[in-house]
């Protein structure tokens, strides 16, 4: 079965809409073999509401694999940890040469 979820064609022939949404995500994790994509496939060829499920969760996992991609520029990582740095300094001087230390 090579890891991949193996169903019969008659799983979705009687079940329509609800089997075809049960497997929507290993549908588009890869994780089904070729008979029950061919399946789920048709399904959504034929369905539009499913098809719209489908086209909505695929786009959601693709914005979140891109803003998961994104880097930080540099500027910025250098301003945050500065203002980390500063934060964890007990002893900040203050104008006038005035200390703030824990009393």
């Amino acid at each position: 079965m090579d890891g991949q979820y193996d169903f019969s064609v008659d799983d979705l022939v009687g079940g329509g809409c609800k089997d075809a949404l049960e497997t929507l995500y290993y549908f588009l994790d890869g994780e089904l073999t070729a008979a029950r994509r061919a399946v789920i496939q048709h399904h959504l060829d034929q369905c539009a509401p499913c098809l719209h499920a489908f086209d909505f969760e695929a786009e959601l996992r693709s914005v979140v694999a891109r803003s998961c991609r994104e880097e930080v520029p540099d500027a910025l990582r250098k301003r945050v940890a500065d203002v980390i740095a500063e934060a964890s300094n007990p002893q900040q001087q203050f104008p006038g040469g005035f200390e703030q230390g824990f009393v």
